[in-house]
Formats: C-alpha cells, sequence, structure tokens
C-alpha cells in the first residue's frame, strides 16, 4: 500500500460506537466517569474498531531499529554498533522491552529499516531502506522519495499485523542517535528552540548536550526543513525509524487498529503522521509523557492526555507497554460489572 492510497483510505473514528461506549460505561454500577482515562480509552478504541464490543487479546509492540548519521558529531554516549546489537536481542527476546511484554502478554516485532550493518534474528522483520542516514548536521539525512519509503514500511507493517490478527500495537525505536532527530523534527513543527527541547537522551554530558543542540541548529540552519510539510522535514532533520513509526501511527488508522504511542521519539512520529494525515490522530492513545524535556510538549501537540507520568526514557516501546495491562483491566470492567439494572439501585445521573 502506498502512502497517497493509504492517506485516502482513512476514516474518521466511528462516533456512533464512542457514545455507545460511553453509554455502557454509564450504566455500570460504579460513580460516573470514575476510572477516568481508562474509561476514555476504551469508548476510544470502540470508535476505532466501530463497535463497542471488542478485544485485544492480541498485541504486539513494533520496534523500528534503524542508525543516524548525526551520531559522528558526538551527540550520544555511546556508537552506532549498540543499534545492531539491541535489534538482535530483541529477536531473542533479552531486551527490556522484551521482558516487560512477555508481562503484558504482547509480542515484540522489531524491524530492521535501517541499520548501519545486517542483523540477524528470526523475529526480525527485514525492511531496510538505507543502511542508516546521512549526517544532517552537513547535509540532508535522506532523500525525501526515502522517506515516504520508510513511512509506507510502517504503513504495510500493520497490514500485515492485521492480516495476522493483531487487534493492538505499541510502537518502540531502537537507534543510537534518535533523541537528537527527535528534537529537531520537534523545533522544526513545534517552532521551539533546539536547546528548548533537546534533552541528554541516553546520559549525555553538559558538554555533549551542548554539542548535540548545536548539531540540531547547524542541521536546521543548512537544510532549511519546511515546517508546512512533514515529509520534507523528515527527510532533512529526521530518521528511518521516526518515518517508519509515522506509517504505523497512519496504517492503524487504515486498518481500525489502535496504536499506543511510547515517549517523545513516539510521539514526535504521531506528529509527523498527523500532519501528513490528519484523520490519523483519532487512532493513537499517548501512553507517558516522556522525561525528555519535551516530553510533555509533544504530547500536548498531539491532542493526547498519557496516562503515566513516571520519568521514563527508556524507549524501546517500553512505556506504550507498560500501559497495556491498564487497558486489559479497563476492559475487565467494562465487560465484567454488573448494571445498576442488574442490582435493582437507581443509576448515578449526570448533574450540571
Amino acid at each position: 500500500m502506498t502512502l497517497n492510497e493509504a492517506i485516502a483510505a482513512v476514516k474518521p473514528a466511528d462516533k456512533a460506537a464512542y457514545e455507545a461506549a460511553k453509554k455502557r460505561w454509564d450504566s455500570i454500577a460504579k460513580p460516573l466517569g470514575s476510572l477516568g482515562l481508562m474509561e476514555e480509552a476504551v469508548c476510544r478504541m470502540a470508535a476505532m474498531k466501530g463497535s463497542s464490543k471488542f478485544d485485544i487479546n492480541k498485541r504486539a509492540v513494533v520496534v523500528m531499529c534503524a542508525d543516524n548519521g548525526v551520531v559522528a558529531e558526538g551527540v550520544t554516549q555511546s556508537g552506532q554498533e549498540v543499534t545492531a546489537v539491541v535489534t538482535e536481542n530483541m529477536s531473542s527476546g533479552d531486551t527490556s522491552v522484551c521482558c516487560m511484554a512477555r508481562a503484558a502478554r504482547a509480542d515484540v516485532v522489531p524491524v530492521d529499516i535501517g541499520v548501519c550493518r545486517p542483523v540477524v534474528g528470526d523475529k526480525i522483520r527485514q525492511r531496510v531502506i538505507r543502511r542508516g542516514t546521512d549526517n544532517m548536521a552537513v547535509g540532508p539525512a535522506m532523500s525525501r522519495e526515502e522517506a515516504i519509503s520508510a513511512i509506507e514500511v510502517g504503513i504495510n507493517i500493520v497490514r500485515e499485523l492485521a492480516e495476522e490478527g493483531y487487534t493492538l500495537l505499541a510502537t518502540g525505536e531502537m537507534g543510537i542517535g534518535n533523541t537528537t532527530t527527535s528534537a529537531a523534527i520537534t523545533s522544526v513543527l513545534l517552532d521551539k528552540e533546539p536547546a528548548e527541547v533537546t534533552g541528554r537522551g541516553a546520559g549525555l554530558s553538559s558538554e555533549g548536550l551542548k554539542k548535540k543542540i548545536g548539531a540540531i541548529e547547524r542541521a536546521i540552519e543548512l537544510n532549511k526543513p519546511d515546517k508546512n510539510d512533514p515529509i520534507d522535514v523528515l527527510a532533512k532533520v529526521g530518521g528511518l525509524d521516526i518515518a517508519g513509526l509515522a506509517g504505523v501511527f497512519i496504517g492503524g488508522a487504515v486498518f481500525g487498529i489502535p496504536v499506543l504511542a511510547d515517549g517523545f521519539i513516539s510521539c514526535v512520529s504521531a506528529i509527523v503522521a498527523q500532519r501528513i494525515c490528519p484523520a490519523a490522530a483519532d487512532y493513537v492513545l499517548a501512553s507517558h509523557a516522556s522525561k525528555e524535556p519535551a516530553g510533555v510538549l509533544v504530547t500536548e501537540a498531539m491532542g493526547a492526555r498519557p496516562f503515566l507520568y513516571a520519568d521514563l526514557c527508556l524507549g524501546e516501546g517500553t512505556g506504550a507497554v507498560a500501559v497495556i495491562p491498564l487497558l486489559d483491566m479497563a476492559l475487565a470492567v467494562y465487560e465484567g460489572m454488573s448494571t445498576f439494572e442488574d442490582i435493582n439501585i437507581d443509576a448515578y445521573e449526570h448533574l450540571t
């Protein structure tokens, strides 16, 4: 499926299904709205799926893995070799998100969309666009055509997972240097100074942080990304992992599958997706507000309210996976709780 085909296929979420789910919540024998965002999430998932009766029993976290040429600017504590090692460890089940996903009954789906060296592992979906991006501080990170191809990888990964029966997706990423690209995109799309939206990532020193901010400033000045053209921004100062995740969010909208956004990088990807296809916003749930300086800013820009404020900044999709049990518990009440009518007591009323 091409990007243009996907955009044409997206429909707004079903308002009638949302209202039917809300009516079910209001009939349950408990104070109205007392489960807060858990109730809202169930109603929104009903709207995404077009029915007030649905399940999220088969779930996966899609982890886009890619390297970033801007690492050459000294913006990270570790080298690019880490991306490949962690990607392979995801296939063998030996990373943080793998451990958490087992507890949440979710499958981990690593996608090699641009790791610098070939990676091996039975669970890795090989979708390489190119072996890492160029250094955005000295030129565009990639071509516009490559950015579009990466978005289409994400869309078609969702298509495959829909055909395999998955009913809930979470997003994750692995790519040394990707908080730098995410901060650059945030700076451009949200009209913020790089210093305001750039953090230490995976443990930079103060000197390293200065290098990171400087690299972003040079990249924006040199490449002049057009803030009104999200694909131009992706191509010039973004990354293959971010583009792939933007495709996952658009794909969720195409195939009616709720997509849980992880932290800073995933939320930046969701903003890109929404700028490309505004209706995709109906199909995204924010999981947590990242500890990164722009963590709250990007969730607000998405128009989303995250479940968790837990100072998480690990990546891989860990924050999104952490929220899946909350959705399970919300559905347990939604589906299994007695109604006011069942127990013969007067229902609560919405009072003004």
